[in-house]
């Protein structure tokens, strides 16, 4: 079982950067996959990266490639995203989200989901 808190959103303009923070319960973090999705008012959640149990692999939807980073800590037992160039469409609320061992881009493929953050980006 892992327990997810999001943190890290907040209110940024166009161009600025937040940093989004996950942090994990549980006592086998690192055989976890992660991941962060995002859902605009009214949209399905959308896939915006992932990363391996070890953070060997990384994967990016290509609407935030080149302007995201997601990275993880497994002593911390935390994950993070980086968002550089914001734009007003990224303004969402982003969920971390974990799976057992195997990350995927697809929502349903994860079991465990934080409460959520969210970003605005104002314009």
């Amino acid at each position: 079982q892992v327990q997810l808190v999001e943190s890290g959103g907040g209110l940024v303009q166009a161009g600025g950067s937040l940093r989004l923070s996950c942090a994990a319960s549980g006592r086998t973090f690192n055989n976890y996959a992660m991941a962060w999705f995002r859902q605009a008012p009214g949209k399905e959640r959308e896939f915006v990266a992932a990363i391996s149990m070890s953070g060997a692999r990384t994967s990016y939807s290509d609407s935030v490639k080149g302007r995201s980073t997601i990275s993880r800590d497994n002593v911390k037992n935390t994950a993070a995203l980086q968002m550089n160039s914001l734009k007003p469409e990224d303004t969402a609320v982003y969920y971390c989200a974990a799976r057992w061992q195997v990350p995927t881009t697809t929502a349903s493929g994860y079991n465990y989901w934080g409460q959520g953050t969210q970003v605005t980006v104002s314009s």
